[in-house]
């Protein structure tokens, strides 16, 4: 797993300064048709290493689901928030990620000494704050954080697939994959899908 990247670096530099609980938070479900934006915060451990920390997107699901695991079990603190579709499409869905991270971190007990994000400063945030590009791959912390709202919305969009399973939740997990096109083209949005997110071929799909 060193392909990935995912150092205590950037945690580590901060503790030297004094700021022993350092979060990371990430968020993921920015580019899905249906579902939340789902974000998480954690707080490592450094006296309980979890070896294999890395970016969600490169770790498969079997991988994510023992991370998972390990993170929320030996982390300092961990919580997630999401923001539901309604409110993305009435946000906007930069808005609705930076709302739904800020609201994770603020969701943390104990509170954070300070917070690495991963590409964006959090607005509103009282807690200090670093952005770093592509943490999810760098900062262990961020990766964490990706894992765990990963592992968290695959198993919200399970959950409603079993409410509705017309359009393989379970599946894509709300990702523009063919068989969602194919889906909302036959049967149009769901309560859950993001009005404001139509691919261009479905422009004509009736709710």
């Amino acid at each position: 797993m060193g392909r990935c990247g995912a150092r205590r670096t950037d945690e580590n530099v901060l503790r030297r300064l004094g700021l022993f609980r350092v979060a990371g938070v990430d968020e993921v479900g920015r580019g899905c048709l249906a579902g939340p934006v789902m974000a998480a915060a954690v707080v490592l451990d450094p006296e309980r290493h979890i070896p294999g920390l890395a970016d969600s997107k490169l770790l498969p699901a079997e991988m994510r689901e023992s991370l998972y695991d390990q993170i929320t079990g030996r982390a300092i603190a961990w919580a997630c928030a999401s923001v539901e579709p309604a409110e993305v499409d009435a946000l906007n869905i930069h808005r609705a990620s930076l709302r739904a991270m800020r609201e994770a971190v603020c969701g943390l007990t104990p509170w954070p000494d300070a917070v690495l994000v991963d590409a964006f400063l959090i607005p509103d945030l009282p807690f200090a704050q670093r952005a770093i590009v592509k943490g999810d791959r760098r900062s262990a912390a961020i990766a964490a954080a990706s894992i765990v709202a990963k592992v968290t919305r695959d198993r919200r969009m399970v959950e409603l697939h079993l409410l509705d399973p017309r359009f393989g939740f379970d599946r894509h997990k709300g990702y523009a994959t063919a068989e969602h096109l194919a889906a909302v083209a036959l049967h149009g949005y769901s309560a859950i899908h993001r009005r404001t997110f139509r691919p261009p071929s479905l422009f004509d799909t009736i709710d």
